[in-house]
């Protein structure tokens, strides 16, 4: 199923939690929501469930709009929050049997049997919620945001506080989910994101700074400059350097130079004619590859005022 987010802003008294947000999600995509903490990302969540209405704008599934009243679209989403309340005095087999009860689901006990085997839990499905590790209970809010079969589910922060082999297992399930429904994935860290999505969608204090595939925002696609190592054999200056169109920074780095464009242009063109103009050898000419954390870093601090 695709979303629609079209100019959302939601106000809590005079802070403006979120500021004309709008994107789209096409369906079967695995979508990474991605921002620090207070951004907005749960507020927004929460406003595409339908669990809270939106000082302006809309929110689409399928040219149907979501909002607070309109149950029968909301039977479409499955929805795991950050905090993922659990009756932990249940057992599990007995909450997801409940929870399907819920959806007045005819095929009840099928789904809960269906759920507890995609969701690993055949070995805990007879214990107590509140006797589960993190990871096992990660998988029983799971598996009741699915067991009424939505087409869209969405994620917030469904892996924070796991260890390496709970996280890879998480990883994993959420992937095999994702082939058959459009997943949507926040977290405020940016190598879990690139671990599981193919798309992010980076939120910084209510506006949306960034939109585009892992690699694009890896190779600077998304930034407003671009950095170049350049080396020559010669010696230049900063100077020359300088005054070549479209460079407004340069830094030593090492035996090279780090220029950094006025734009979101490819440099290295203009650099290679500025050392055949000046009769120099080009030794090194390369984009600069950032980690992730760093061009997230970047992009929430430039959209921070």
């Amino acid at each position: 199923m695709a979303i629609t987010v079209s100019n959302i802003t939601k106000l809590f008294g005079k802070q403006k939690a979120l500021n004309n947000v709008s994107f789209s999600v096409e369906e079967g995509e695995l979508l990474g929501f991605l921002g620090p903490n207070g951004a907005g990302k749960s507020t927004l969540m929460k406003i595409m469930t339908g669990f809270l209405p939106a000082n302006s704008g809309e929110i689409q599934i399928d040219g149907q709009k979501i909002s607070v009243d309109n149950t029968e679209i909301r039977k479409n989403i499955g929805y795991l929050p950050e905090n993922n309340p659990l009756y932990t005095d249940l057992f599990v087999k007995e909450y997801l049997e409940i929870t399907a009860g819920f959806y007045h689901l005819k095929n009840k006990k099928q789904r809960v049997t269906e759920m507890v085997e995609l969701t690993g839990l055949g070995d805990e499905q007879h214990k107590k919620i509140g006797a589960l590790s993190k990871g096992y209970r990660q998988r029983v809010g799971l598996a009741q945001a699915l067991i009424h079969d939505p087409g869209i589910l969405i994620l917030d922060e469904a892996t924070t506080g796991l260890d390496p082999n709970q996280l890879e297992e998480i990883r994993g399930l959420i992937r095999k989910i994702s082939t058959e429904k459009t997943v949507i994935l926040s977290s405020h860290i940016m190598q879990e994101v690139e671990a599981i999505c193919n798309r992010v969608l980076i939120i910084n204090k209510g506006k949306i700074v960034a939109d585009g595939g892992i690699a694009e925002i890896r190779n600077g696609k998304l930034k407003k400059s671009q950095q170049v190592i350049a080396g020559f054999a010669e010696k230049i200056s900063a100077d020359q350097l300088l005054a070549v169109e479209n460079i407004k920074g340069v830094v030593p780095d090492g035996e090279n130079w780090l220029i950094e464009s006025d734009g979101n242009t490819d440099i290295r063109p203009v650099i290679f004619r500025f050392a055949v103009d000046n009769n120099l050898t080009l030794l090194t000419l390369q984009v600069k590859q950032q980690n992730l954390e760093s061009i997230f870093q970047q992009l929430t601090r430039e959209n921070a005022s």
